[in-house]
């Protein structure tokens, strides 16, 4: 547990005001929580037994007084202490999603967004308690026995050696309950992750789910796993709640053999009714924030397997590392003996090429040629196996990163559409300019459809563009790439959905695009016709390079595809 506070103690140097006012909060009602059991000495022996009546007037408002400023004191601890809990939560998403967004694809590919959004949510959600909630309560209840402690100390300190009894023996359950707990919800929190994963399949493939009369299937595979996480939750549960009993059999024993030996001492005139009464609630009233340590300590082991959870992906560290070097412009780009392997498979072999810009390569092949492989390199969201890629002959690498991805427009097979409006989403990520944005509508071909829309290019789009046909998603995406003027334009499969004569209307424009460098991976052989050169991949490697006309006459790879279609 002092290794989960220890982390976590760096982000509350930003908090001493609100620190400050939670701990004035806590020490009210500790107190207070003191005083009222205090009171109970001269209620009883000034009032009751030597009927003093100043004291009938003065101990009520007295009392009165004391809840005041307890009530004062909860306010205090409980704002102060949510908010710095719910700030600090803050910071640990912001924190959380900006070191994922810089892992490699490779991650993205192997992780379920299911399970990441678990993490971000679910996981963080436990450790908010722990950083606010449950630390508060814990220095709470440690303050208020302390004051309760010294009331009994105070009243008879011979009888408060019995307190001394009760710690011990509540403390060796307690731990053994606790490691269980850990590993309970590390199982709950892996079972949540389960959970969501599914959901988010299931909402995402409603149609195919639909299609195929498959919503029995998935609702069995649901309900199994919603199961298995209730059983956790119940072990978790059943462990939880001996802590109480455990605590108050313990008291029960404690209180029993002090009210024997409190006795006698007032049967015998050792002590007052008031101090013995007093003493007795002072004891009952520590028994409730000793119990709620305990189980507060419980709860904590949620907190810090979360954070265990956490801790996972805080040490994966991103494979791809940008460079420093800066780019004006892209005029080259080379292969040089590129192969690249994802695990055992390799997707491109010996890769050797150059191309200068201004030119529109096409490429051409068979599904799983490399096609795909080769331009996702260019954007450097896989590094090469063996060999090195060259832009204006300087290896990739040595630029940076964020800056080199500036200079290319990739659009990429499955179309991302944001739920957000039309000029957000080909802007995206930049201001927005309705000129430049009508501009690259019309290079898109979909300016027409677009101001028919009600509102325009600022219509809401649904989430993943539910409101528009395939097609209309793909032109979306064609003029969020023209938007941002790149050296380099990638288009991988990206005219598939469109119909011929969209289709002719786009390359029309991307063939007049005379000062870029442009890379088209084609479902059709009759997208890439006009292209200056075409690379024809087989099994990850380049068979032919050529216009059209050459590889007819001389590429057996080529006319192969050419007369599948």
């Amino acid at each position: 547990m002092f290794k989960f506070l220890k982390e976590y103690l760096p982000y509350y140097k930003h908090y001493k005001k609100e620190i400050i006012l939670a701990i004035i909060g806590m020490i009210l009602v500790s107190a207070s929580t003191a005083a009222i059991a205090w009171l109970i000495k001269p209620v009883l022996d000034k009032i009751f037994i030597q009927k003093n009546e100043t004291m009938l007037y003065i101990l009520p408002i007295a009392i009165i007084g004391v809840y005041f400023l307890k009530a004062l004191g909860t306010f205090l601890q409980q704002y102060y202490v949510t908010y710095i809990g719910e700030d600090i939560v803050r910071q640990i998403r912001n924190k959380f999603l900006k070191y994922i967004m810089n892992f490699d694809m490779e991650f993205f590919k192997k992780t379920h967004s299911g399970e990441l959004v678990s993490r971000i949510i679910n996981d963080i959600n436990r450790i908010q308690y722990a950083v606010s909630s449950y630390l508060a309560m814990m220095l709470r209840d440690i303050l208020m026995s302390i004051f309760l402690l010294f009331v009994v100390i105070y009243q008879n300190p011979k009888l408060a050696l019995f307190i001394f009894i009760i710690l011990p023996l509540i403390a060796f359950p307690i731990e053994k309950i606790a490691k269980k707990l850990k590993t309970l919800s590390k199982k709950s929190q892996s079972q949540t992750a389960v959970l969501n994963q599914h959901l988010s399949e299931i909402f995402k493939n409603i149609e195919t789910i639909k299609a195929y009369n498959a919503k029995n299937y998935e609702f069995e595979r649901f309900k199994n796993q919603n199961l298995n996480y209730l059983k956790i939750n119940m072990k978790t549960v059943r462990n939880s709640a001996l802590l109480n009993p455990i605590v108050d059999v313990i008291s029960a024993i404690v209180a029993a053999i002090v009210i024997i030996v409190g006795g006698k001492e007032v049967i015998n005139g050792e002590m007052s009714v008031g101090a013995f009464f007093s003493f007795m609630t002072a004891l009952f009233m520590m028994v409730d924030p000793v119990r709620k340590v305990a189980l507060t300590y419980s709860k904590l082991q949620d907190a810090i397997a979360a954070n265990e959870r956490l801790k996972e992906i805080f040490n994966i560290k991103p494979k791809i590392k940008s460079g420093n070097e800066k780019l004006d412009e892209i005029k080259t780009i080379e292969f040089k003996n590129v192969s690249l392997k994802y695990g055992d498979k390799e997707a491109l072999k010996n890769i050797n090429y150059k191309a200068k810009k201004p030119k529109i390569v096409g490429l051409v092949g068979d599904s799983g040629g490399g096609k795909s492989s080769f331009v996702s390199l260019i954007e450097r969201f896989y590094d090469v196996s063996s060999g090195e890629i060259l832009i204006n002959d300087k290896n990739i690498k040595e630029y940076d990163i964020k800056n080199l991805r500036e200079k290319i427009a990739y659009i990429p097979q499955n179309i991302h559409i944001f739920n957000d409006t039309i000029a957000a989403n080909i802007a995206y990520g930049k201001e927005i300019d309705e000129e430049k944005i009508k501009k690259a509508l019309k290079e898109a071909n979909l300016l027409e459809f677009v101001e028919k829309l009600p509102n325009g290019i600022y219509t809401i789009l649904q989430e993943n563009g539910a409101n528009l046909s395939g097609g209309q998603k793909q032109r979306i995406a064609i003029a969020r790439a023209l938007y941002t003027n790149p050296d380099i334009l990638i288009l991988d499969e990206a005219t598939s959905a469109l119909d011929n004569k969209s289709e002719a209307v786009i390359m029309e424009t991307i063939n007049n695009l005379n000062d870029k460098l442009v890379f088209i991976v084609a479902h059709r052989l009759s997208t890439i016709e006009n292209a200056d050169e075409i690379l024809v991949f087989k099994k990850g490697k380049i068979e032919c390079i050529g216009d059209k006309k050459e590889l007819l006459e001389n590429c057996e790879e080529f006319k192969r595809l050419y007369n599948r279609e």
